[in-house]
Formats: structure tokens, C-alpha cells, sequence
């Protein structure tokens, strides 16, 4: 069963070529969703995935690329559904 969860990330995460990374490790683990830079400074995350695929994503957005510095992660289950995304892109 799919969980879709909404993660928004604080510190030093924009030009930093977060959400590159965050796309890359999204594809490499099968996670869909989408990456977008806040207004506020955040980096703001919406991923779905089955739960054991999901877990080592939220796990890796603790940390961030080495670019980064990941001060406070706040993380929000969502509704899931299933039909909407079928791909990881940046927004």
C-alpha cells in the first residue's frame, strides 16, 4: 500500500542543488512525488511510495547532500492516491 507524505525541510537547503539530489535519490529508490523550493527558504517535499521504499527516503532527507545542512525536518502523512504521480519532478 502506497504512503504519500509531505516533508518540509529547514536550513541550509536551497542553492544548494537539494532538490536535484532529492530527485536523483527519489529515482534510484522508485519514489514519485515532487521537490519545489519555498518561498520561505524551505524545501518542500511531496513523496509516495510503498512504505518500505518510502522509509529509506525520509531517512536520506535527515541529511541532504553533502551541500546541504539539514536543520529541522517537519513530516506530514498525506491521503494517498495512488493514480497521482507517476514520476519524481522538480516544481
Amino acid at each position: 500500500m502506497n504512503r504519500t507524505v509531505k516533508i518540509q525541510i529547514s536550513g541550509r537547503v536551497q542553492g544548494v542543488y537539494f532538490r536535484r539530489f532529492t530527485k536523483n535519490k527519489a529515482q534510484d529508490l522508485g519514489v514519485k512525488g515532487t521537490v519545489r523550493n519555498r518561498e520561505d527558504g524551505r524545501v518542500e517535499i511531496i513523496a509516495q511510495a510503498e512504505a518500505d521504499i518510502l522509509e529509506p527516503f525520509i531517512l536520506w532527507c535527515h541529511k541532504g547532500p553533502i551541500t546541504a545542512r539539514v536543520d529541522q525536518i517537519e513530516l506530514i502523512d498525506m491521503p494517498a492516491n495512488e493514480d497521482e504521480f507517476t514520476s519524481f519532478d522538480i516544481i
